[in-house]
């Protein structure tokens, strides 16, 4: 889809592709086996299989790709032949090939794996970025609950945020968070590869009261 100048592709799970004066990824997994362009700046929000895969990362890199990710990532695509690896953790702010990242924390505060233990602990320092991409603010969520911390967010225009509940948000904990800080508009991901459908999507464009558009899944 195209957003004022910006164009959105969305591959599936939480990966999308944002063409504009910069192209940049966010979160390669499941990517389709032609070969793309390279992206310049590649941002990956945690360790997680999905998340960080190498064999995705591969599609889309080149000696020219910078990838921006947290530490534990950092061992995982340092053999990678890019221009450069940026550690980033939660609430840092940098100037990575020209856009300005801010990391705002990613975690779970109500999805457990057993009693007392998140999906996502708060001190596993994972992390959403905002990246500026030609004047507009590109809020990725990564993977997390409806936390304080988003309620600070401030004049966003495209925000990405997981519905699929379980390891992340339910489709009415996103319409909450999305209410709260109202981007300009929201794009629904983290459903149909692993858990959640459509139908989370859907839901969570019904309960929200702000533009949503639900992308069909590019090939």
């Amino acid at each position: 889809m195209h957003y004022n100048n910006l164009q959105i592709d969305w591959f599936g799970h939480d990966c999308f592709l944002i063409q504009g004066s910069k192209r940049i990824m966010f979160d390669p997994f499941q990517l389709p086996t032609a070969v793309m362009p390279p992206v310049d700046v590649l941002f990956i929000s945690h360790e997680h299989f999905d998340h960080c895969s190498i064999e995705d990362i591969k599609k889309v890199i080149s000696s020219s790709t910078v990838i921006v990710t947290i530490p534990d990532c950092v061992s995982k695509v340092s053999r990678l032949k890019v221009k450069n690896i940026i550690p980033m953790n939660p609430n840092e702010k940098k100037e990575v090939e020209g856009l300005v990242v801010e990391t705002l924390p990613a975690y779970n505060i109500n999805k457990f794996r057993s009693p007392g233990l998140p999906f996502h602990p708060p001190e596993d320092g994972r992390v959403g970025f905002i990246v500026a991409v030609d004047n507009k603010r590109v809020y990725h969520a990564g993977d997390t609950d409806f936390i304080p911390e988003i309620k600070s967010l401030f004049n966003i225009d495209v925000a990405l945020v997981p519905v699929s509940g379980t390891y992340v948000m339910t489709a009415q904990e996103a319409a909450n968070a999305v209410n709260t800080f109202r981007p300009r508009l929201a794009i629904p991901m983290h459903y149909g590869s692993i858990v959640g459908s459509l139908d989370d999507a859907h839901k969570f464009k019904e309960l929200a009261q702000v533009s949503v558009e639900v992308l069909d899944k590019s090939a």
